[in-house]
């Protein structure tokens, strides 16, 4: 199937509904529209962080979300999360966004409170029903989620994109930070990966409605009773999976617990139909389910990451994969890892603090 190519001056692509694809206003999409974070994090560690002791979690160690203590039972907990869209149907995106930004408040182990939306939106070109509908999606997610839509903040901007300012609440001891992994800890991955994948073939006109589908169900899902049952398991670290991949988000739990990982290429879930979608060689047609994302996360993981002969490429692409509101990764006695709800997939090691080696 060939790719569809929008020239300019052409009519504008549209969806089942009759307005433009939301897709195709956009560069990126989803979570691999991140900025790359071999450039990104320097700049951020190169901030002056509050010297604040009511500030438990800050940016410093690229945690999901910040904490700040209010009393000895009660902390707060902050994240904001927006993207561009990953799907057409507004109803859809919005309901993807919400889910997605409600998750780094789920991996700190606390329960999100209030939600505010963030949303740019060329209102002019989509119209009021199609921004109706995305707000609609990310309402529906909020009410699921148990927590109170309390308002937003909007821009006009060509490029759509939409999220939530989440804040959340926890008993300061028992939050759950990247950096309390420890040796011989089992990893459980809580979704299966491949969301980024279906979203570039999708974009680039090369995915079915029934991998959409797939994916969109994976995305929706709110990672609550997960980060419940890793929390009733004793977590001693999490951290959601999104932008920067699987082992991206691993390297930054094991930098700052201080540890290396072993990671088993062939136990990592993928959705049905991802391995079509990322095998073939570089250069390949196949290979345009691999984002913009996904290339920057493998260039970035090569100065970390190391894949034994044996790892076919296209699970190599799939540990990179830029994945949109993917699941919990969680580092667990190996012994309580089976009340996690997902897949052990690695360990956390003695070695070089953010070394990750995949077999």
């Amino acid at each position: 199937m060939a790719t569809r190519v929008r020239h300019a001056g052409s009519a504008p692509e549209r969806g089942e509904r009759g307005h433009e694809r939301l897709t195709a206003l956009s560069r990126g999409a989803g979570c691999g529209c991140k900025l790359p974070a071999a450039e990104l994090l320097p700049i951020v560690r190169a901030l002056e962080v509050p010297a604040d002791e009511r500030l438990l979690v800050g940016s410093s160690s690229g945690d999901d979300a910040a904490v700040v203590l209010l009393t000895e039972e009660l902390a707060l907990v902050h994240t904001i999360d927006f993207f561009t869209p990953v799907v057409d149907e507004p109803c859809d995106f919005g309901r993807i966004a919400a889910a997605n930004a409600l998750s780094d408040i789920y991996a700190m182990g606390a329960r999100p409170l209030t939600a505010l939306n963030v949303v740019a939106f060329p209102l002019e070109r989509l119209g009021g029903d199609v921004l109706r509908e995305v707000l609609r999606g990310g309402a529906e997610v909020v009410a699921r989620a148990g927590a109170l839509l309390a308002g937003g903040h909007s821009i006009e901007d060509p490029e759509p994109k939409y999220g939530l300012a989440v804040t959340g609440v926890a008993d300061p001891r028992r939050i759950v930070t990247n950096a309390g992994g420890r040796e011989g800890d089992a990893l459980v991955l809580t979704k299966p990966l491949g969301s980024g994948a279906v979203v570039a073939a999708r974009k680039r006109g090369r995915c079915g409605e029934e991998l959409l589908g797939a994916a969109i169900a994976t995305m929706t899902e709110l990672n609550d009773r997960a980060a419940a049952a890793a929390e009733q398991a004793g977590a001693h670290a999490m951290t959601d999976v999104t932008g920067y991949g699987l082992v991206g988000h691993l390297h930054h739990l094991c930098r700052e617990s201080g540890l290396a990982a072993e990671l088993d290429a062939r136990a990592v879930p993928s959705l049905p139909g991802a391995q079509a979608l990322l095998e073939g060689e570089e250069g390949d047609e196949v290979v345009i389910a691999v984002s913009g994302g996904t290339r920057r996360n493998a260039a970035w993981a090569a100065g970390f990451c190391s894949f034994a002969d044996s790892v076919p490429r296209w699970r190599r692409r799939l540990l990179c994969d830029a994945t949109t509101s993917g699941g919990l990764l969680v580092a667990v006695e190996p012994r309580a890892a089976p009340r996690v709800p997902g897949t052990v997939v690695g360990r956390l090691r003695a070695g070089a603090p953010g070394t990750i080696s995949v077999r």
